[in-house]
Parts: structure tokens; C-alpha cells; sequence
């Protein structure tokens, strides 16, 4: 056990304060739904963006990014990276539709949006297979990221450790709800950002500082290398149609937790908690900006630390929780130890809160135990409030069998990307056109589903041709799907676009004259910008540390300005 007292200390303080912020959390009231998974619908931009980017920032994602740059060099990371094209349309074009709408889940939505059974159908479904499968495959990979920290620092069984703390954070959450997973998020990303920056420090140093980080490289992969390029299209470890599909294609087309093309899941109900329509934009934007332009270098610059000083791992992902081991002092190692502890359950807080909200939101309340069960409104909202409760342990539970089935923190990820892949698309266009039904959900789900166990069977084994057979697949499923069927209630329709106002030519037929409508074209501009703007970030950086500090700085300014101006605009 690397641990003194020194770190026992730092890792007591941190539970101290988690349990201080649980208790004040469970006090502050939470009598209906909405408190309980939406905050009370009353939180501000910074409070809710901070909180998408903590929830984002789990154990995995470091160890992810160090196996990425094993094998494709800092260019391999546009496999998430490519989600701030869809991150940066949802904050221009629908986080004030989201809002408007007045929903306590995406899911509820359906709701709103479709009519008669296929809705109904649709929303039953879709809550449990949010809930269960998908959520619980992200808790899966998040817990295998949290487990080789665990086993590395440790040298305990990871699984032991990994269910004492899933019962901890259940029990937390179960009392604390959003609002507490919202407080919690907040001081776990400080904590998180702090030590992972430290442990930069500490890895450039040991290897002779940037020069000789970069020397260390060419030394292992010769003059010329292409590791510490951020352009995918150059590298040679990147096939050219993975490049094309990550860039051009995975953004609009997969559905994948926290970049949901059109917004949706855990970012959806943090804007629904956001206080207005401007927070909700507001907050969202500094999560797309956090979360691709300013979070990510860190962690890089360990990942190629860890390639000079192990090389050859077999499982280069443990090259992260290595470098802590080998390099923190006394304190700095119990700190960063509580940095992982706190991005790992900012994660699993959410979800579970997230995936309970579904259970009992859109399933157990509209399909089991409808409000006109109960004698008053007050008793319906106690019970549902109790219902969450239980169903968060419940997941708690779900999620730690589901765990025990994943290998590599990659391998989840590609697996949510082919099952989601074709569905973006629906989900983007069913705000602006009002053909889309609830049939057009249902045969895309199940087309992208199909197509993705279909493709390695007639010979479409790799990532990309995986992604491209089950997009068009399941694009063509639906599109055929969607004019087959017949379209939605009028009455229903026209209810949705007077209560949302979503803009473009879909809802012509549905204005009204003089009425003034929701223009995109602003909002596209206004996410090209910014998504310059993010690029400029990261490529600055890049310069800064390892090329020309001149130009480097220079793109920076360029990403300061555009998003400056997108924040006037908001």
C-alpha cells in the first residue's frame, strides 16, 4: 500500500465534505419529481456547466486517452473529439428548445412531441432501455477505468473495493438528488482538474521537461513521427476512412452519451434545471468549451510520459495510474487518488440519478402507478419521490454485474457508438420537421441496433465500415419507415410548436402569420465559430508545447476571440 497517513488524511477530508454536502442536500427539500431530478428548475449557467464537464470527467476518461495515443498518437483522440460539431449545434439550436419544452427527462418528451400508442410504446421502451442497457454499459467502462486505478494504487481486490464504493455512492445519491450531484460535481472538478495538472507537472518533468519528452518520442518512434499531431488525417496509424468517418460522419449520425446529436440524456436534464433559456445556452456552451478545449491536455501530456517510461504495456491504459504511482509524493498521491475518487463519482452519480429518473419518470408514474392512483398530488410526488430512491439502488446494483463484462474503457465506447449509430439524425431533425412520428424512433432505434450486429457477419469487421454500413442502414430503415406511416395528430403537433416554437421551413404549415419564429442560421454560424474556436484551443496548446510559443499563442487569441463574440451573441 503506497498510501501514509499524509493521504489517508487528504482521501478523509474529501469524504467528510461529501458527506456534509449529502446531508445539507437532503435537508433542502425535495417533495416532487422535478426537485428531485431537476434541482427545482432554478440553477445558474456556471453551476450547470460545470456540472455536465465534472460528469463527463470520470475515472475512465484519462486511462481512455492514454491507451488512445499508445496506439494513434494525440490525432486518435477525434474519436470524441468530433462530438463538439453536435455538442456546439445543441448549444445554438436547441438548448432553448429544450428548456422550453418543460420536461423533467428527454424521454418525456415523446410525450409532447408524438401521440397514441406508438409514442406510448416508444416512451415505455425507450426509459428501460436507457435506464438499464445503455446506462449501465457506461457505468461498466467507467467502473473498469475506476478499477485499474484501484489495482495499480492499491494492490487490492479491485472488485471489493469497487462495490463498498457503488454502496457508498448510492446511498448518497438515493438521498441527495440532482441538487446534491450538482453541489458535489462542482467540487469534484476543481479537485480533478487540480490533480491531474499536477500530474502533468511531475511527468514532463521527470522526462526532461518538453524538450525532452520530444526527444524521448523520436528516440522510440523515429524522426518524423506523427504522434504529436492533432490532425487525423496525417497520421498513419489512423486508417483515412476512420479519419473521414470520426470528422465527417459519427457526430450527427451515432447517439452516444453526453453529445446526444440534438441534445439529450444527462445534458438535456441539465438544461432543464438551468433557471431560463439563457443559462441553459449559457451553461451548456462553457461545457462544450471545458470539456474539448481546455480539459484534455492534461491528460496528454501523461499519456506521452507514460509511452517513454513504459513502453510496451499490454494494456496501455494502466500507463496513467502507473506514472501516479511512480512519480506523486506524499499528499499529492492521496490528493490525485481523491481527484479520480471524485470525477468517479460525479459519473456514477449522475447516471444513476439520470437512469432513475427514466424508471420512474417515464415508466413506473405513466405505466404503473399514474398520479389519479393517489388521493392528492402531495401523496403521488412523496411516493414517486420514495420510488427514486430505490430505484437508484436498484441501478447501483445493475451496474455493478454489467461491470464485470468489459475488458478496455475503449471497447464500451465503440460499443455505444455502433448500437446508437443511424439514430442521430432522427433525433436532431424531429425538432424542425413535423413529419417525423414516433415510428421513425422505433424503426431507428431497431434498424442501428440490427445493422450493428449484421455488419461484422457480412464482413464489415472495423470500426469505421461498421459505422458506415449501419448508418445507411438504419437511415434508409427509417426514412422508408417515417412516409409510411401515418403522420402525427394535427392538434398534437400544432400544441408542440405553439409550446416550443422550433423554427425552419418543417412547421410552415403550423405558423401562424406575423408570428416570429426561431431562425437556425444564426445558430449555425454561431456553432461554426465557436467550433473553430475550440480547434484553435487545442491546436494552440499543441503549438505552445511542442512547436512555435509564438504561433501557439497566437491561435490561442483566435479561440479567445471567437468565443467571446458567441458569448455577446447569447
Amino acid at each position: 500500500m503506497p498510501f501514509n497517513w499524509l493521504d489517508y488524511t487528504v482521501i478523509a477530508a474529501y469524504v467528510a465534505i461529501m458527506v456534509i454536502v449529502g446531508y445539507y442536500s437532503q435537508k433542502r427539500g425535495q417533495e416532487d419529481l422535478e426537485d428531485y431530478f431537476t434541482g427545482g428548475k432554478n440553477l445558474p449557467w456556471w453551476l450547470i456547466g460545470v456540472s455536465m464537464v465534472a460528469t463527463t470527467f470520470a475515472a475512465d476518461t484519462p486511462l481512455a486517452v492514454t491507451g488512445i495515443i499508445a496506439t494513434e498518437g494525440i490525432a486518435g483522440n477525434w474519436i470524441w473529439w468530433n462530438f463538439m460539431f453536435s455538442g456546439l449545434i445543441t448549444v445554438f439550436l436547441y438548448a432553448k428548445l429544450w428548456k422550453r419544452a418543460d420536461v423533467i427527462t428527454d424521454v418525456e418528451f415523446i410525450s409532447i412531441r408524438y401521440t397514441g400508442k406508438p409514442a406510448r410504446i416508444l416512451r415505455g421502451f425507450r426509459s428501460l432501455y436507457l435506464a438499464f442497457p445503455i446506462n449501465c454499459i457506461i457505468l461498466g467502462w467507467v467502473t473498469v477505468g475506476m478499477a485499474k486505478i484501484l489495482t495499480v494504487l492499491t494492490g487490492a481486490g479491485q472488485w471489493e473495493v469497487i462495490i463498498i464504493m457503488y454502496v457508498m455512492i448510492g446511498v448518497y445519491i438515493a438521498f441527495s438528488g440532482l441538487w446534491g450531484v450538482i453541489v458535489t460535481d462542482f467540487i469534484q472538478f476543481i479537485l480533478a482538474m487540480f490533480g491531474t495538472i499536477m500530474l502533468a507537472w511531475y511527468a514532463v518533468d521527470f522526462v526532461g521537461g518538453l524538450d525532452g519528452l520530444q526527444a524521448e518520442l523520436t528516440a522510440l518512434y523515429g524522426e518524423g513521427h506523427t504522434m504529436l499531431s492533432i490532425n487525423p488525417l496525417n497520421s498513419p496509424e489512423i486508417a483515412i476512412a476512420t479519419a473521414l468517418v470520426w470528422v465527417g460522419m459519427m457526430w450527427w449520425a451515432s447517439w452516444y452519451p453526453g453529445s446526444e446529436p440534438g441534445g439529450g440524456g444527462y445534458i438535456a436534464q441539465r438544461m432543464f434545471s438551468a433557471k431560463d433559456e439563457t443559462n441553459a445556452v449559457g451553461g451548456t456552451l462553457l461545457f462544450n468549451v471545458a470539456h474539448f478545449a481546455l480539459r484534455p491536455w492534461p491528460w496528454i501530456l501523461v499519456a506521452l510520459v507514460a509511452l517513454v517510461v513504459y513502453p510496451g504495456l499490454d494494456d496501455p491504459e494502466t500507463g496513467y495510474p502507473l506514472l501516479m504511482l511512480k512519480l506523486l509524493p506524499a499528499g499529492l498521491l492521496g490528493l490525485l487518488a481523491v481527484a479520480f475518487l471524485a470525477a468517479f463519482v460525479s459519473t456514477v452519480s449522475t447516471h444513476l440519478n439520470w437512469g432513475a429518473s427514466y424508471v420512474v419518470n417515464d415508466f413506473y408514474k405513466p405505466f404503473l402507478k399514474p398520479e389519479s392512483d393517489f388521493e392528492s398530488k402531495a401523496a403521488a410526488q412523496k411516493h414517486y419521490v420514495m420510488v427514486s430512491r430505490w430505484t437508484t439502488l436498484l441501478m447501483m446494483v445493475a451496474a455493478v454485474i454489467v461491470s464485470l463484462l468489459f475488458d478496455t474503457v475503449r471497447g464500451g465506447w465503440e460499443a455505444i457508438l455502433s448500437i446508437g449509430a443511424g439514430t442521430g439524425l432522427v433525433y436532431m431533425l424531429r425538432w424542425f420537421w413535423w413529419r417525423i412520428n414516433a415510428w421513425s424512433e422505433i424503426s431507428a432505434m431497431t434498424a442501428a441496433a440490427i445493422g450493428s450486429f449484421l455488419a461484422p457477419a457480412i464482413g464489415f469487421d472495423d470500426f469505421a465500415s461498421k459505422m458506415i454500413f449501419t448508418t445507411i442502414f438504419a437511415t434508409i430503415i427509417w426514412v422508408a419507415v417515417t412516409f409510411i406511416t401515418k403522420p402525427d395528430d394535427e392538434e398534437v403537433l400544432q400544441t408542440f410548436f405553439d409550446r416550443v416554437k422550433p423554427g425552419g421551413p418543417g412547421w410552415k404549415r403550423f405558423m401562424r402569420g406575423g408570428e416570429i419564429t426561431y431562425s437556425l442560421l444564426p445558430g449555425l454560424g454561431y456553432a461554426a465559430i465557436s467550433a473553430v474556436s475550440i480547434i484553435a484551443f487545442l491546436y494552440g496548446m499543441g503549438q505552445i508545447f511542442f512547436e512555435s510559443a509564438l504561433f501557439g499563442f497566437g491561435a490561442f487569441g483566435v479561440g479567445i476571440a471567437g468565443i467571446w463574440f458567441v458569448v455577446k451573441k447569447i
